[in-house]
């Protein structure tokens, strides 16, 4: 050693490093060590997570000149953070004297290692000469431990290395061994068991990898239990989950089995929050084996079940916003949902399936290679929704989207003929709901273009048959041409024979060619075609689990094949199985809520035309299906929209009341009557049940189910304002969730003593309490016979034949009204209403004097007792409050009227300038608020109906036929809805006038339930209402104001207190006092509903 050295003390600074990770096996650290003598070295460690390819250092360490002329400075990977078993893998040592490292001076100098893997490592270092100190190299050095646990794991590393760039057996044979003899020597239980199994089972992977080794299975063994003795937490957790991931993807790769794949998702799951984005080893090993994970199990068969979907959820979390796949694994997720909704009918599964496909598509914009595929599969779940729920903005995206899908499919592309089949079948649905030829016309035109591009031999030539024979049995029930149905049966049976007894598509065509066969036997009462239909739709039902949504088809072509034959040959059994088929279709849980009442209505014309004694049981079914159905739309207009889907069945309510007439049950004509009229009603009111009588049996309970009812009502009011579809589906989606909480609520209170009828439709017990004051007559007017049934105030209701009318009568008579009161309204005061009065005499004659008769002698009833009319379907155009005889006794008395007997008023159900002259009128005691002129707005009226017990409303109102709850009164800036007024919690309400036009008017496509201004401010509160019938005139109009308000107020001045049950009897004399002033269909035209 030269002189001018001897006794200094050196300082080395490492600065930095590059290229310091070897090719081959991920480390877990890169170490630098200085071995000073043949005892001693000096160590610094980094973590290989935490470093890009150059990462700088900042290590110092003092050495003196009198422990070693040279240096030996060693570069080595580590495998373990925790504990590190060996002295590592040598990545490079360089060997060189202190004069070489002083030679720089005061520069930092670059220290370039031998290549490795084609790789040059390097480290920055700086060297200077310092004055000693005591202990100046205290505590940094480790001792150099020679073992023969180091030497066998250094030399286990040695060979791997050597086997890794050779490829030579040999050396890994040679490499197993050490690493074999290591673990051997660190049994269970040794602090280095899980580092031993860890580099036995990385060396035998190479091996595997390269072909040299067969048994994998132990190798995953051995990482698995090195993973088990390294948990969450432990240091080398994340190297040990990465190590086993990278084994299952081999594993993979070699022997495509599923049960790999998916466990290495599930640990990739696990392993992705512990490795940041942009860290080394995430970049250069773990973004790998994920991506692989993700596109392999992207490329798995869909698979339905519970483990297949969690596979994909597990996926779609590997695929963060923004990487490559997340389109691809949300539309496989998507699909696979709509597969499961067609195997076990799950809502949420198609909702969800829905939402996802959208997220897919939105990450797809024009000219995307996929965006066809996704566009596609979305709207087949769109498609499978709107066949479970009906929903026609569903159906008509369906199309749409197909429309797109074709556009993006020419002729000539390979998926084509998909689009076609696809486009077809949603026209084809269409056609059924609207009729529409077109619509028909074009699916057979676009599967029998689907068919040329499948011919003989083609794997889907089966399902072009059966797509194309289907559209041509739709055509066939509409057109009735004999070749449609023929071709249609041929196609089917081709169809048939194509297909493998396991398809599991196989049951569509057994029970389609069954329905077909069914139709030409109606046609040629040929009896081998229906036994043939009946043979194939068992045959259906055998290939299908129980709760298949698909056995409802079976169950309804199977119904239909026994009720056909029974209509040709009258074999009462037959016509038991049709109900009993019936039965089970319209039971079947997995099916979509519209489809199985669709089948109840059948079942309820069936047991009519039949006469069987099923009838009254397929009625309440069918209010039952209906209810739970318009319980799961979030808005009053979207419910009403869903009950005119089944605008057919608008009838039923009374059909249904006057089939229990007939069967001679009068309670249940009663109860039926008013579960079905009041379906649009009870589904608002229900979420304003008074709750004292809970509250006091159950605070919890009554707390939990208010706060789900507001919950309910604030979604079903948000979900109106959202126009966008996928905000639309998100907040249907809640709003059904919201209903399952409150309707599970609801069952929990059904089990409390005395609440077992919470919110049922209510029974005849409950219904005749609302007849406490007097007597309600409810007029059912149906196809099937027309009657009155009168609720008394005790005891077994009344039934009232009205045998001289039918409803072809009333409705004609409906129409005789209005053109009379129209003429009657261009009269003069003094000229005779002749057509009026003959019309007002048939009502007298033939509809209320029966009811009068019985309320006279029967009921004992008195004179000016009150009385409230419930009429239904045509009865309720029918001013019955003014029924009139215009005939004159023998003795020249005038024969009283029916308001000359009885105080009218009306129920819609048995549950639910003129300013100035009313302000003159009111007392001044009373407090009253005037809006008019400017003030005169929808948020003014509002707020004073919140703020009022007593409203009166004189201003034009206005009727929507087409969308009753739009109906309202015209304000200064905009109108004032009846949806806004149902939708508004009043809590003073008493009474309220409507001195305005068609304010009493119902909806033609429901007209049994009675949807008008004047029910809707009733539904929200207001126990007494007055409203109109039609147009009022303003000029005469005040006489009747004047003259009720003038007997409503009348006792005040004695000091009694403002009544709105005296509206009924107040409004009864205004009309009498009004004779000569008011023209006889100005004073029909007022009615009183309420108490």
């Amino acid at each position: 050693m030269p002189g001018s050295l001897e006794g200094r003390y050196f300082r080395l600074e490492v600065i930095g490093g590059r290229d310091l990770v070897p090719s081959g096996r991920i480390p877990a650290g890169i170490f630098l060590s200085i071995n000073v003598d043949s005892r001693r070295r000096w160590k610094s460690a980094i973590q290989v997570p935490s470093f890009q390819r150059y990462v700088p250092w900042g290590d110092i360490v003092t050495l003196s000149s009198h422990e070693s002329p040279a240096l030996s400075v060693e570069i080595r990977a580590s495998y373990e953070v925790d504990r590190m078993l060996g002295s590592g893998e040598v990545i490079g040592i360089i060997q060189m004297l202190w004069d070489e490292v002083l030679d720089h001076g005061d520069e930092a100098f670059e220290l370039s290692f031998p290549f490795v893997h084609g790789i040059c490592p390097s480290l920055t270092l700086k060297a200077a000469i310092v004055h000693p100190c005591d202990d100046q190299d205290g505590g940094l050095f480790d001792s150099i431990v020679d073992c023969e646990i180091a030497r066998d794991t250094d030399a286990g590393h040695a060979r791997f290395a050597e086997y890794t760039t050779s490829k030579t057996v040999s050396h890994l044979n040679d490499a197993v061994q050490h690493f074999q003899s290591v673990l051997d020597q660190c049994p269970v239980g040794h602090p280095d068991h899980a580092s031993a199994l860890t580099n036995l089972a990385y060396a035998r992977l190479g091996g595997y990898i390269h072909n040299h080794l067969e048994d994998i299975d132990t190798t995953t063994s051995l990482f698995r239990e090195a993973l088990a003795l390294r948990p969450q937490g432990h240091p080398d957790h994340t190297f040990s989950l990465y190590n086993l991931i990278r084994a299952l993807n081999w594993r993979y790769s070699k022997e495509p089995t599923a049960v790999y794949i998916h466990e290495s998702a599930q640990l990739c799951c696990k392993l992705l929050p512990l490795c940041p984005e942009g860290t080394y080893f995430r970049s250069i090993g773990v973004d790998g084996a994920v991506d692989y994970v993700v596109g392999r199990c992207n490329d798995l068969p869909i698979d339905a079940s519970d483990e297949g979907i969690h596979l994909r959820r597990v996926v779609l979390e590997l695929c963060p916003l923004g990487h490559q796949c997340r389109p691809r694994a949300l539309d496989n997720l998507s699909w696979a949902l709509s597969e499961r909704f067609t195997q076990r009918g799950s809502i949420d599964d198609i909702d969800e399936s829905v939402r996802l496909g959208r997220e897919a598509i939105s990450l797809c914009p024009e000219g995307h290679a996929d965006r066809n595929d996704y566009l596609n599969n979305l709207a087949c779940s769109l498609q499978s929704r709107f066949d479970h729920q009906g929903q026609y903005r569903d159906l008509n995206e369906v199309i749409s989207t197909h429309e797109e899908v074709l556009r993006l499919r020419p002729v000539g592309h390979e998926f084509r003929d998909i689009s076609l089949g696809h486009l077809g079948r949603a026209l084809r649905t269409r056609f059924n709901h609207r009729g529409v030829i077109d619509d028909i016309n074009r699916a057979i035109s676009l599967h029998r273009e689907e068919l040329t591009l499948h011919p003989s031999g083609h794997p889907r030539r089966d399902t072009t048959l059966a797509n194309l024979a289907s559209a041509l049995i739709t055509r066939y029930e509409k057109l009735h041409v004999d070749e449609d149905l023929n071709e249609a049966i041929d196609l089917y049976r081709e169809s048939l024979r194509l297909t493998r007894h396991d398809h599991p598509e196989r049951h569509r065509n057994l029970y389609n060619l069954s329905a077909a066969l069914c139709s030409r036997f109606t046609q040629t009462r040929e009896n081998e075609d229906i036994e043939e239909a009946i043979q194939l739709c068992q045959e259906s039902l055998a290939a299908l689990p129980s709760l298949h949504p698909h056995r409802y088809f079976s169950y309804m072509r199977l119904r239909r094949a026994f009720l056909s034959r029974y209509q040709i040959q009258r074999n009462p059994g037959d016509l038991s199985l049709a109900v009993e088929n019936f039965r089970l279709a319209t039971r079947h849980p997995t099916q979509g809520l519209p489809q199985r009442i669709i089948e109840t209505y059948y079942w309820t014309v069936a047991a009519e035309q039949h006469d069987h004694g099923s009838a009254l049981e397929a009625y309440s079914a069918f209010f039952e299906l209906l209810d739970a159905h318009l319980a799961t739309r979030s808005s009053t207009t979207s419910r009403r929209e869903a009950a005119a889907a089944f605008h057919y069945a608008r009838t039923l309510p009374v059909d249904a009341a006057s089939c229990a007439i007939r069967r001679h049950n009068l309670q249940k004509a009663i109860e039926l009557a008013e579960q079905g009229r009041g379906q649009q009603w009870s589904l608002a009111s229900r979420l304003r049940s008074p709750l004292e009588d809970l509250e006091s049996a159950s605070p919890n309970l009554a707390h939990n189910y208010v706060e789900l009812s507001r919950r309910v009502s604030d979604a079903a009011q948000s979900s109106a304002t959202i126009t966008d579809r996928a905000g639309a589906d998100r907040a249907a989606t809640k709003y059904r969730k919201l209903t399952e909480q409150w309707e599970a609520a609801v069952a929990e209170i059904r089990n409390l003593q005395d609440f077992s009828r919470f919110l049922l439709p209510l029974s005849y017990a409950d219904l005749q309490a609302v007849a406490r004051q007097g007597p309600v007559i409810i007029l059912i007017a149906s196809q099937y016979s027309c009657n009155a049934i009168i609720v008394p105030t005790s005891g077994e209701p009344y039934h009232v034949p009205l045998l001289s009318v039918t409803l072809t009568d009333l409705n004609s008579l409906k129409d005789r009204f209005a053109r009379a009161i129209r003429q009657a309204s261009m009269m003069g005061l003094k000229e005779p209403r002749n057509d009026l009065i003959v019309l007002l005499r048939i009502v007298w004659d033939e509809i209320m004097l029966p009811v009068v008769n019985v309320l006279q002698h029967d009921l004992k009833l008195k004179h000016h007792s009150r009385i409230w009319l419930c009429p239904t379907a045509a009865f309720t155009s029918i001013p019955l409050h003014a029924a009139h005889p215009f005939r004159t006794n023998a003795d020249r008395s005038k024969e009283p009227c029916l308001e000359d007997l009885y105080i009218c008023s009306y129920t819609p159900t048995l549950s639910a300038c003129e300013l100035e002259l009313v302000q003159k009128l009111v007392p001044a005691t009373a407090n009253r608020i005037t809006i008019s002129g400017d003030a005169a707005t929808r948020a003014g009226a509002l707020e004073a109906l919140e703020q009022n017990t007593w409203v009166h409303l004189a201003c034009h109102g206005k009727q929507d036929h087409t969308q009753p709850y739009n109906s309202h009164f015209v304000m200064k800036d905009e109108p004032l809805t009846l949806l806004d007024i149902m939708d508004k919690d009043i809590p003073h309400a008493e009474f309220a006038f409507l001195s305005a036009c068609h304010t009493a008017v119902g909806d033609k496509e429901t007209p049994d339930e009675v949807i008008h201004l004047a029910a809707g401010l009733q539904f929200s509160g207001f126990k007494s209402v007055v409203g109109t019938l039609w147009e009022v005139d303003d000029a005469v109009a005040k006489h009747v104001v004047e003259a009720f308000y003038a007997n409503m107020f009348r006792d005040l001045k004695d000091g009694g207190v403002m009544d709105c049950t005296k509206a009924a009897w107040a409004l009864n004399r205004a009309t009498h006092a009004v004779k000569t002033k008011v023209p006889l269909e100005q004073r029909m035209v007022f009615i009183h509903i309420g108490v």
